[in-house]
This record gives C-alpha cells, sequence and structure tokens, in this order.
C-alpha cells in the first residue's frame, strides 16, 4: 500500500496574476485521485480541507494522520465526508461495518477513532472519495444512501445547463460543523456546471470531475477572480481546489458530473455572489 500527502499553499489574486499552465495545475490540480491499493490526499491551507481518494482492494485500509496533524487519531479535530464512485465496499466505523454501494456517502463525525476502507471485488475495487475538514463539535455518524439523496433538478437546455444537483451533506437536512459535500449530474446535451459564474468568499469549494462520457471528453474548469480569469483542464477522475474569492465554474466536450465540497464560516447557498456576464473577462 501507497500512502500520499500533497500539500498546496493558499493563494492570494496577486499570487496566481502571472501563473503559467504548469505553475496553475502544481498549486491548484489533484491530478491523480484513485490508484488500486493506494491512499492518495491534498491538503490544502484553504481553510485546511483534506481531499482525496482511497482505493482498497485486498486489504483492508485506514487514513493515519495523527503525526502530520499534531493529534492522536485523524478525526479527533476532524469530521469527514466520503462518496464512493466505484465497486461495491465496505467502510466500518469504530468496528461497525456498513456496505457502500456506488454513489452511497457517509458522514463521520469528529471523535470517530477508526475507519477501515473495504473492497468487496478486488477486480472491481470501491473508490471512495474522501474530504475532511476541522470540527469543533461531535455530530452523529450517518449513512447517505444515494437513493435517499435530496435530488434538486436545476437549469434548462437553452443555457446549456440542465443537471441535477444530489445534496449529502448539507445543512438543511443534517447538522455538521462545516462541511457540505454533494454530486452533481448534468444532462446530455450540457456541458456548464454554472453560468452565471458567482463567489462565495464565506466559503472554499473543491471540484472533482467524474463520469466522463469518453475517452477524450475533457472539462475546462474556469477560476480566478471575474475580471482576471484562469482555466485549468481536466481529465476524468481529477479535481481542482477553488479559494474563496475567485469564481468556479466548467464547461466539458460533453456532459459529466462532479463532486462538490465546500467548507467555510457560511453553510447556506444564498449568499453567492452572482458576476454579471459583463463584468467577466
Amino acid at each position: 500500500m501507497a500512502f500520499s500527502m500533497v500539500t498546496n499553499y493558499a493563494h492570494s489574486p496577486e499570487d496566481i496574476k502571472n501563473y503559467s499552465t504548469e505553475q496553475m495545475r502544481d498549486q491548484f490540480l489533484m491530478e491523480k485521485i484513485f490508484n488500486p491499493g493506494d491512499i492518495l490526499l491534498t491538503y490544502t491551507y484553504n481553510d485546511r480541507m483534506i481531499f482525496g481518494g482511497v482505493t482498497p482492494t485486498d486489504a483492508a485500509m485506514e487514513i493515519q494522520l495523527d503525526k502530520d496533524l499534531g493529534v492522536d487519531y485523524f478525526l479527533q479535530r476532524r469530521e469527514l465526508g466520503v462518496i464512493n464512485i466505484g465497486g461495491e465496499g465496505i467502510i466500518t466505523i469504530d468496528g461497525t461495518p456498513e456496505t457502500m454501494v456506488k454513489h452511497d456517502g457517509y458522514y463521520i463525525g469528529m471523535g470517530t477513532k477508526q475507519v477501515l476502507f473495504e473492497s468487496k471485488d478486488p477486480q472491481d475495487p470501491a473508490k471512495f472519495y474522501v474530504v475532511s475538514t476541522p470540527a469543533h463539535k461531535t455530530y452523529p455518524n450517518k449513512k447517505l444512501p444515494f437513493a435517499d439523496a435530496l435530488a434538486m433538478p436545476i437549469g434548462d437546455q437553452e443555457h446549456m445547463n440542465k443537471r441535477t444537483i444530489y445534496k449529502y451533506i448539507d445543512a438543511s437536512q443534517m447538522d455538521t460543523c462545516q462541511l457540505q459535500m454533494g454530486y452533481t449530474v448534468l444532462e446530455p446535451g450540457s456541458s456548464w456546471n454554472t453560468m452565471p459564474a458567482h463567489t462565495h468568499a464565506r466559503r472554499m469549494e473543491t471540484y472533482m470531475y467524474l463520469e466522463f462520457g469518453a475517452e477524450d471528453t475533457r472539462v475546462f474548469h474556469y477560476m480566478g477572480k471575474p475580471d482576471e480569469t484562469k482555466h485549468i483542464v481536466l481529465n476524468n477522475e481529477q479535481a481542482v481546489v477553488n479559494p474563496s474569492w475567485s469564481i468556479h465554474c466548467g464547461v466539458g466536450t460533453t456532459n459529466y458530473a462532479f463532486i462538490w465540497a465546500m467548507c467555510g464560516e457560511n453553510q447556506t447557498y444564498d449568499d453567492m455572489d452572482a458576476v454579471p456576464m459583463d463584468e467577466l473577462k
């Protein structure tokens, strides 16, 4: 088993003004998330979010970050969100196992001492996408089956953004310290995940793009200040970090899906600051 955690630092708008393509990719893109038998994580200084992939094969796997975080065990001062995008798996939380089929999610509260990730079939491994944020209070662990996810259709075909947002870890239906997490699926013929663009300075966000319809599908993820935009081109199952001051929208060469995760001081969605189209540059 290989374990890797890359640290990415926080940036101001002035920092990225003159970044090259390679610098943007190095600082904001997680290029490899899932690799059989490995745990691959990124620690971003943007609100100290940790995100990445756990891909067990023959043996159970555990995220152990006590020394890295200065704690006795990983979730001593953190909460954790999980969504499985691969084969059927099992997640065992402090000795209690739960089956996780594709697209099932889980919220795991602060103080949980052990979380084990397993695959039922090593030839078709589970792909656990994990996101962890600092926490100050313990909220109950909760399985979030995809079949029960809160679905919110939004957008229209005219604007090429017809999609369904599935809310998993969401303040409207459960308590968390700050973590919010969900899964959005674009309809065939739609390509924009949101437009007009917006910012929300009260929380940062990561996007993990997945379920591309073809090998040559790509998503262009736009970020930066509204009047100084940058873009990063993503392949299937790659993720990008979005600072709170940055716009965050993307367009694909065909339809796709993405997992979004947010953290910060505001858990509501009515704090978005819409960017007028004539201000985008």
